[in-house]
C-alpha cells in the first residue's frame, strides 16, 4: 500500500499528529481514512467504511466505540492504558485532600460572604474544620496504572496503604502495600478508599448497601473510574446517614447534583495538556505500527500479537472470527502455506483471532477461509 490515510473525529494533539511519517495523510474525509483517531466522539451511528482499518482511542475508556461492530468488519481498536495515568492520580489525590478537609465546602461557603469578611471567616470556620490524611489508611481497589500510583504518592504523604488487585500489581508500584485478598475483607480498616477497576459485569454496582455497611464509619469515597461501580441510591443513603463522610469522583451524573457529601468534578481525569499529549502521541504510535507493519498492541477488541518482519519476507495479516483454538488455525496457515511459512505469531479474545503470517517475497498463496474478516498483505 502506497500511502494510509488518517482520519480524526476530534482536536487531537499535534504532539500525536505530527509523529505521522510520509507514509501517512491527514484527511478530512473519515470515509476514504484507513485509521481514525478520536477521543469522546460517539461512533455508534457512524456508518463503518470498507476502507476503515483501525481506529485509535486517544484515552482509556472505549463505550463511545461499537466494538463488537468493529470486530465483525475485522477493525482493530486501540485504546491508551496509562498514557493519563499520572493526570488521574493527580486529581484523585487532591480530591482525597479536598474531601478531608471540606475544602470545596469551605470554598463555596466563602464565596456568598459580604460586608465584614475577616470577621465572618473568623467565626464560621470551625465548620469546615477537616482532618489531615497523614497517619490515616487508604484503600485502593485496583492497583493498575492509576492505583498504583496513587499508594505511590499517599505512602509519601505519610498514609498507611493497603490494596486488593484481582490479578497483578502494575510495575510502576513501589509503595509497600498491604494486600487482601478480597475488598470486603480490606474496607473495615480504611479511612479512605479509591476505587480503579474497569466495568466489568463482575464489577457494576459492587459498591453497595452491603459493602458500605463494612466499611469504616466516616469513610471518604473516591471514584475516579467509572459511574455504574457504584449503586447510587446506596451512597447517597450513606451520606445521609453518616456512615460515609464525602462521595469524592470526576463523575457528574444528574443524582449527584446538589447532594450534601458529594464533590463531583466534571470529568476532569485526563483533562490536562499532558495526558492530552501522551494519549495522542500513544494513539498514533499503535495506529502507526497496526497500519505499516500489522502489529497490535493494546486492542480492546483483538488478541496482542507481534512479529518482526525479515529480508526477504512479507506479512499476511489476517483477523478471523471462529470457535477453534489458535493452534488449530496455525494449522491451518502451516497447511495452506507450506514451506512458504518462515514464521507466525497468532492469537484469539474470545471468538475474534488474528495472526501474522511471516512469508517469503516469492509466496503467490493467500490464506482464505470463510472465517476471514480481514486479509492484508505488507
Amino acid at each position: 500500500m502506497g500511502k494510509y490515510y488518517i482520519g480524526t473525529l476530534n482536536n487531537i494533539s499535534q504532539k500525536g499528529l505530527c509523529r505521522l511519517t510520509d507514509k501517512f495523510e491527514l484527511v478530512e474525509d473519515v470515509d476514504k481514512a484507513n485509521g481514525i483517531i478520536l477521543r469522546s466522539f460517539k461512533m455508534h451511528d457512524m456508518e463503518l467504511s470498507d476502507n476503515l482499518m483501525a481506529v485509535g482511542r486517544a484515552g482509556a475508556g472505549v463505550n463511545n466505540i461499537p466494538l463488537d461492530k468493529c470486530a465483525d468488519k475485522g477493525i482493530v481498536v486501540f485504546n491508551t492504558p496509562g498514557a493519563n495515568s499520572n493526570a488521574v492520580k493527580e486529581l484523585a489525590v487532591a480530591g482525597m485532600i479536598m474531601g478531608a478537609r471540606n475544602m470545596y465546602e469551605g470554598i463555596s461557603w466563602g464565596q456568598t460572604l459580604e460586608g465584614d469578611v475577616a470577621t465572618e471567616v473568623e467565626k464560621g470556620k470551625k465548620q469546615f474544620a477537616g482532618t489531615e490524611i497523614a497517619g490515616k489508611t487508604v484503600g485502593i481497589i485496583g492497583l493498575g496504572a492509576i492505583g498504583a500510583k496513587i499508594a505511590n504518592s499517599a505512602e509519601a504523604l505519610g498514609m498507611t496503604v493497603v490494596g486488593y488487585e484481582a490479578f497483578k500489581p502494575h510495575p510502576c508500584l513501589t509503595a509497600d502495600v498491604k494486600l487482601y485478598d478480597s475488598v470486603e475483607e480490606m474496607v473495615p480498616v480504611c479511612d479512605f478508599i479509591s476505587i480503579h477497576v474497569p466495568s466489568l459485569p463482575t464489577t457494576k454496582g459492587m459498591v453497595n448497601k452491603d459493602l458500605i455497611a463494612k466499611m469504616k464509619d466516616g469513610v471518604i469515597f473516591m471514584n475516579y473510574a467509572r459511574p455504574d461501580l457504584v449503586v447510587v441510591d446506596d451512597v447517597v443513603a450513606a451520606l445521609e446517614s453518616g456512615k460515609m463522610r464525602k462521595y469524592m469522583t470526576d463523575l457528574l451524573e444528574p443524582e449527584y447534583i446538589g447532594k450534601k457529601g458529594i464533590v463531583a468534578t466534571p470529568h476532569l481525569g485526563a483533562s490536562t495538556a499532558e495526558a492530552e499529549e501522551n494519549c495522542a502521541v500513544m494513539a498514533t504510535d499503535q495506529l502507526m505500527d497496526y497500519l505499516e507493519n500489522g502489529n497490535i498492541v493494546n486492542s480492546v477488541n483483538f488478541p496482542r500479537v507481534t512479529l518482526e518482519g525479515k529480508a526477504g519476507a512479507k506479512k499476511h495479516c489476517v483477523a478471523f472470527k471462529c470457535d477453534k483454538a489458535i493452534e488449530d488455525v496455525k494449522a491451518k496457515v502451516e497447511e495452506c502455506y507450506g514451506d512458504c511459512l518462515v514464521d507466525f505469531a497468532g492469537g484469539k479474545r474470545g471468538d475474534y483471532g488474528y495472526f501474522i503470517a511471516l512469508v517469503k517475497d516469492s509466496c503467490d498463496k493467500k490464506f482464505a477461509c470463510d472465517c476471514v474478516l480481514k486479509f492484508r498483505e505488507i
